[in-house]
């Protein structure tokens, strides 16, 4: 060990400063002998000060271990991430997992060995190789219970003063974009899937129109008929992805126009009425009185004519479609109150386990009748990004052998707020 030659040099003094002021009190204190012990008292401070000054300017050593030993502004540093970090020390037990961390580490996961705590094989491997001695490495891992979670993890080995090993472990959670991904390759399938059917068919009878049928007019009716039919199938479905991909973009922009919710519906029942009619269905709206809601009128008639068409295509021959009006209180504190518009069928209604899906894009009941009638799968789905962008949502009800209820749920326009907070009022 280095020798601390300050605390050498004040020893020196000090014995030498008592022998010289020892040697003066017996010689009648003389001058010399004081001079000399002020001399030696003098150097004896100046050492002293010099070993105060190193002492204070000595950093502290972070020792391996407990959480308690980082220091306090450094552990408030990284408790305010809003990425998971877990600190480990050389045997891998954990020093920290801050905030973010605890759903993954569980809570109070301080002092335990990271093996306790994470039950993912890829990490744990990857963190013992690097405690180990090797290179930083980056490896993925995913929980399925209770919810798939996927994360990225970053493992790097580093010192603390003095030499205290310490492993950073840095989470990144790839849910949200596993995800996105997902539903985008879904899409792509699905669309792909919506677009082949009608585009074999149509290829498929005009081979045969130029073939052996291409002189048969009785044929060439019948099989242009059905190409007809398939084209306006897939211009539905183009139409309907472009309003979706146009609907989405804008969904971050709520509208500023003030709208009478009951007249939309009128109208979105009236573009409906020869359908209507065809299956001898009765559509009948409840009350006159203007309901005034924030909203873009086309977008708000696309919902009802989505949400009419469908009652119509699962409603029963001769049933009747009935849309009702209504004001709520307000959702939250101090904000506006609801309207909403209710639209009920008399049709064979929905199991509960597949309500969740109903606004899944190309999820469909029952994809023979909803082909058949013209559906693309895609309906609800704009449904609920429009009422997402109007700040809205969409209710579901449905019983067995009954029917089904669809409520949209809007704020009203400012003006029209001037209801008692504790009422519900029917229109």
């Amino acid at each position: 060990m280095r020798a601390d030659w300050s605390r050498s040099l004040l020893f020196i003094t000090s014995i030498g400063t008592v022998a010289l002021l020892a040697d003066a009190a017996l010689d009648g204190w003389r001058p010399f002998p004081l001079a000399a012990a002020a001399l030696f008292l003098a150097v004896g401070l100046i050492a002293a000060a010099t070993r105060k000054a190193r002492k204070a300017e000595t950093p502290i050593a972070v020792a391996s271990g407990p959480a308690s030993s980082l220091p306090p502004a450094a552990r408030n540093v990284l408790e305010a991430l809003h990425e998971p970090l877990i600190l480990l020390d050389g045997s891998g037990r954990v020093m920290l997992a801050n905030v973010s961390a605890a759903a993954i580490v569980g809570p109070d996961p301080e002092r335990k060995h990271i093996s306790a705590v994470l039950r993912t094989p890829e990490l744990l491997e990857a963190i013992e190789r690097v405690l180990a001695g090797g290179e930083a490495e980056d490896v993925g891992f995913s929980f399925v219970v209770p919810l798939e979670r996927h994360y990225r993890a970053y493992v790097v080995a580093t010192k603390m003063r003095e030499g205290a090993p310490l492993l950073v472990v840095q989470l990144h959670d790839l849910t949200a974009i596993r995800r996105a991904e997902e539903m985008r390759v879904d899409f792509i399938a699905n669309a792909s899937h919506e677009l082949r059917t009608p585009l074999a068919a149509v290829s498929g009878f005009i081979d045969t129109l130029r073939g052996h049928a291409k002189d048969d007019a009785t044929a060439r009716e019948r099989f242009l008929g059905i190409m007809a039919v398939e084209a306006a199938r897939m211009r539905r479905l183009i139409d309907d992805l472009l309003s979706l991909t146009r609907i989405e973009l804008n969904e971050h922009n709520p509208p500023s126009g003030t709208v009478d919710l009951r007249q939309i519906v009128r109208d979105a029942a009236a573009a409906l009425s020869p359908l209507a009619q065809a299956d001898s269905i009765t559509i009948r709206t409840e009350g006159d009185t203007p309901l005034r809601v924030t909203g873009d009128r086309d977008e708000l008639i696309q919902v009802f004519q989505n949400l009419i068409h469908n009652a119509i295509k699962y409603g029963h021959e001769g049933s009747t479609v009935t849309i009702r009006f209504g004001t709520l209180p307000p959702a939250r504190r101090g904000g506006p109150e609801q309207v909403f518009a209710a639209v009920q069928d008399e049709g064979d209604g929905l199991a509960r386990e597949i309500i969740p899906r109903l606004t899944e894009r190309f999820y469909r009941v029952d994809v023979k009748r909803s082909r058949e009638r013209g559906g693309t799968g895609l309906g609800l789905a704009i449904v609920k990004h429009i009422l997402n962008r109007h700040h809205g949502r969409l209710q579901i009800e449905s019983t067995l052998g009954v029917g089904s209820i669809f409520t949209v749920h809007l704020p009203a326009a400012v003006e029209a707020s001037a209801m008692d907070p504790g009422v519900t009022k029917m229109s």
